[in-house]
C-alpha cells in the first residue's frame, strides 16, 4: 500500500500543474499512506478542505462549469484524434498518447459532476 500511495501522492503533484484533478490525488494519496505512517494525518485535513474548495469553486457558477465540460470533452476528442493518428504532426501519435487524454476527459466530466451534485446537496441542507 505504501507504493500505491505514493505514486497516487506524486501524480497529484504533478497534476498540480498538469490539467487534471491534482488535488483529489495528492489527498487520496495521503489517506493511503495515513494507513502506514500514522504521521502523515495531520496532513490530510489541511489537504481535504483545499480539495474541497476547489471542487466547490469549480462547479461556482455556469461559466465555470461550461469551461469545465468543454475541457472534459476537447480531452476526449483530443485523445481520439491523437489514437486515430488523424494528424501526422502530432507528437506521440497512436493509443498510448490518445487513451490517456480519453480517460482524462473522462475523469475530469466525472470529478465534475460530482462536485456538482454536492454542492447542489449542501445547498439543500442549508435551506
Amino acid at each position: 500500500m505504501t507504493v500505491l500511495g505514493a505514486l497516487v501522492l506524486l501524480i497529484g503533484v504533478a497534476l498540480l500543474v498538469l490539467p487534471g484533478p491534482g488535488l483529489l490525488l495528492v489527498l487520496a494519496g495521503l489517506l493511503i499512506l495515513a494507513n502506514e505512517f500514522p504521521t502523515l494525518e495531520r496532513y490530510v485535513d489541511p489537504v481535504q478542505e483545499r480539495a474541497m474548495k476547489a471542487a466547490e469553486d469549480s462547479v461556482a457558477s455556469p461559466l465555470r462549469i461550461t469551461g469545465s465540460v468543454l475541457a472534459g470533452l476537447g480531452l476526449i476528442a483530443a485523445g481520439i484524434l491523437w489514437g486515430l493518428r488523424a494528424f501526422s504532426w502530432l507528437p506521440w501519435p497512436g493509443w498510448s498518447t490518445g487513451s490517456s487524454l480519453i480517460v482524462s476527459g473522462i475523469v475530469l466530466l466525472a470529478l465534475l459532476w460530482w462536485s456538482y451534485r454536492r454542492v447542489k446537496q449542501r445547498r439543500a441542507q442549508h435551506r
